[in-house]
């Protein structure tokens, strides 16, 4: 059991990042012992922090929000990026991801980015965390996984068309998806027998092949074969009656073929609380479902529970309690 504590990161500095990391504090300061990596001078005014030189420096219970400073070009200027602090923001998330490479933090929590502030600042090349986090630690193959108190999912495809989702839907890239989610599972949430539920493609599960036949001639074929490997699977499935009460609790993780298919009950059910958690990676990272909310960023109306559910998922992650 690791007792190194979590890397929080600062994202976009002029988003609402700042002040949920204080308010992360401020909530689980006896609970999670976890530090922020960002420029003190972007924090609220008024906020207690103490600057570490290493992540061992912390302290549960400390009476100061932890800070590894990385200092950023220019001023706090909440809601309203800057070109210059891009390349700070990039460098923040490398920092990170070495530190929990090199083990000594036990995962990281990244608050949200402003792609588009990236691009133009820093050349950034990556639709997104994600991506971006895959390419640091040289893994090909992640899954985004998006985890609440009452439901698990993994959307197959992720950012596209709907209208793109049938070609990019592959026997490969389905099987994948699923090893990925069950490994983890197994390895992270210690669960040591995972029940997966599949979700079809077409209304009904395509009812047969009357509406539609991507679940006989491509995900049926899958799921088979992981069947017969010893893999816990039911589906292909009507996603209209996956997600009630009763039918959540027969299973660990939805597998769904498409973005909204996967997101729209994680977010009707606990729309606050939702956690993304990037799965197939060597280290845990978690981050909080929304984004950098430039429209209420420096006014103190954020509303921190996707945070704190997100640094409380990655301790325990990290300590495999989930």
């Amino acid at each position: 059991m690791s007792a190194a504590p979590i890397a929080l990161t600062i994202g976009e500095p002029a988003g609402i990042g700042p002040e949920l990391a204080v308010m992360a504090w401020d909530a689980l300061r006896k609970e999670v012992p976890f530090f922020l990596i960002g420029d003190p001078a972007h924090l609220p005014a008024g906020t207690d922090w103490v600057e570490i030189a290493a992540p061992d420096e912390v302290v549960l219970g400390g009476s100061a929000l932890a800070v590894l400073p990385h200092r950023f070009e220019g001023p706090r200027t909440p809601g309203l990026a800057q070109s210059a602090q891009a390349k700070g923001v990039v460098a923040v998330i490398e920092r990170a991801v070495a530190l929990a490479s090199s083990g000594k933090v036990s995962g990281i929590c990244t608050l949200p980015i402003h792609k588009q502030a990236l691009q133009d600042g820093a050349g950034f090349g990556f639709p997104g965390h994600t991506e971006f986090l895959a390419h640091l630690c040289d893994t090909p193959d992640v899954v985004m996984m998006l985890a609440g108190p009452q439901l698990r999912v993994v959307p197959a495809t992720i950012h596209i068309p709907l209208s793109e989702v049938t070609a990019a839907l592959t026997p490969e890239l389905l099987e994948t998806r699923i090893r990925i989610t069950h490994a983890a599972l197994v390895s992270q949430f210690g669960i040591p027998a995972p029940r997966l539920a599949v979700a079809g493609l077409n209304p009904h599960a395509g009812e047969g092949g009357k509406i539609g036949h991507e679940e006989q001639t491509l995900i049926a074929p899958v799921l088979d074969a992981l069947r017969k490997e010893g893999l816990r699977i039911e589906g292909p499935m009507s996603a209209d009656t996956m997600f009630h009460a009763a039918a959540r609790a027969t299973y660990d993780a939805a597998i769904c073929m498409y973005h909204d298919q996967a997101l729209i009950p994680i977010k009707t059910l606990d729309f606050d609380r939702g956690v993304n958690v990037t799965l197939g990676l060597p280290i845990i990272r978690t981050s909080p479902d929304h984004g950098t909310a430039f429209d209420i960023a420096g006014t103190g109306h954020a509303n921190p529970s996707s945070t704190i559910e997100a640094l409380r998922l990655a301790w325990r992650l990290a300590h495999a309690t989930v």
